[in-house]
């Protein structure tokens, strides 16, 4: 017997979103007619041409320099960068189960490392973020769980990231520039300590006065709802389990610091970044792919790393080039292609609910008689 229907189903709102029909009555779009939306499309093309002006016309790079020192670069060091990136992903499922458990929803490792994964693909693919709107929705496809609940799961599992990668890469920063610190090292850190103190205010409103102002604007009712519910997900979160996902987030980062650290020795530059140097690059990487007007960060991510790489740590444009090719390669572009390949066979994009999982509030209906 299936699971009984969670009692606040009935009620959840339904909202448009661009990507997926939240009535979970229909499957969403498929992401080819999303890659055929012009809009996708120039999202895509701009940065890719901005990179080429900025290749060909201020960054001085060789074109034989840079495919030399690539197709140099040592596969096994390459490998290991492949390997520790992608221990980050059950890392992060493990993360998303615990925070879905204090919701009330059980989900085990692999599913919910998959369906992050397939979020991911989305993510590298179509612009503003619209991977995290995918994974609560097929979430929400095979375990019919309350979506708002979920939405609130995946942004309190952002605001970690958000926390940890600033903190990290502050503290990577701090002793990387030990020595001293220029006038662009300390912007940065101004920015970054700004924007912790920015999002600590945030949370601390909504967390105290965000149901009261939702009932004071002139909103319909079932807004209102959502809200109560996404709430009850942001801040389900049991305060003992807080320090696990405070350790595990660093080991998710830890994981993106690594293999920018590991490509760099893979392609064999003699330039003083170091593992400091790395964390501190690769996080303001991750934070810059936040910036929701590309696909990844596609442009954003390649310009502000390549700046840094050659502004800070006097590396020459054409080994910037050469790392941010690199490692670009191994966070977005095998996301691509392994990403489609589990988009296709994967059981979760059709809706295969797992034998046993519950959501939300279900229990287990008892057999007749």
């Amino acid at each position: 017997m299936s699971p009984t229907q969670p009692a606040d189903r009935a009620e959840e709102p339904v909202i448009d979103y661009p990507l997926v029909n939240e009535s979970g009555a229909e499957a969403p779009a498929p992401l080819s007619r999303r890659l055929r939306d012009p809009r996708t499309i120039i999202s895509i093309v701009l940065p890719l041409i901005l990179i080429a002006l900025i290749a060909a016309t201020v960054g001085e790079i060789d074109l034989n320099k840079l495919v030399g020192s690539i197709t140099r670069a040592d596969p096994l060091l390459l490998v290991a960068a492949f390997g520790i990136y992608y221990l980050g992903f059950p890392l992060r499922g493990y993360r998303w189960a615990l925070l879905l458990r204090g919701a009330g929803m059980r989900v085990r490792l692999r599913d919910s490392t998959e369906i992050i994964f397939i979020g991911w693909l989305v993510n590298c693919l179509v612009p503003a973020k619209l991977g995290d709107v995918y994974r609560a929705y097929l979430l929400r496809l095979n375990f019919d769980v309350s979506l708002s609940r979920t939405f609130g799961t995946v942004f309190i599992e952002r605001v970690f990231d958000l926390f940890t990668i600033v903190l990290l890469g502050l503290a990577a920063g701090f002793w990387s520039f030990r020595d001293g610190m220029s006038p662009e090292v300390r912007i940065i850190f101004g920015i970054g300590l700004a924007f912790v103190a920015a999002l600590a205010i945030g949370l601390f409103v909504v967390r105290n006065f965000g149901r009261r102002i939702i009932t004071r604007l002139p909103l319909p009712k079932r807004a209102g709802e959502f809200y109560e519910r996404f709430e009850e997900g942001v801040f389900s979160i049991e305060a003992r389990r807080v320090p696990l996902l405070a350790v595990v987030t660093v080991l998710i980062w830890a994981t993106e610091a690594m293999r920018l650290y590991l490509v760099v020795l893979a392609l064999g530059f003699d330039f003083p970044l170091g593992i400091s140097g790395a964390f501190f690059v690769a996080l303001i990487a991750s934070l810059l792919t936040a910036i929701p007007l590309t696909p990844a960060g596609l442009g954003i991510v390649e310009a502000g790393v390549g700046s840094i790489l050659v502004g800070l740590y006097r590396a020459t444009g054409d080994e910037a080039a050469a790392i941010v090719l690199v490692d670009r390669a191994i966070s977005v572009l095998s996301i691509i292609v392994l990403g489609s390949i589990l988009y296709l066979v994967s059981s979760k994009t059709r809706g295969g609910q797992p034998r046993g999982a519950q959501g939300l509030g279900d229990t287990p209906a008892r057999p007749a008689g």
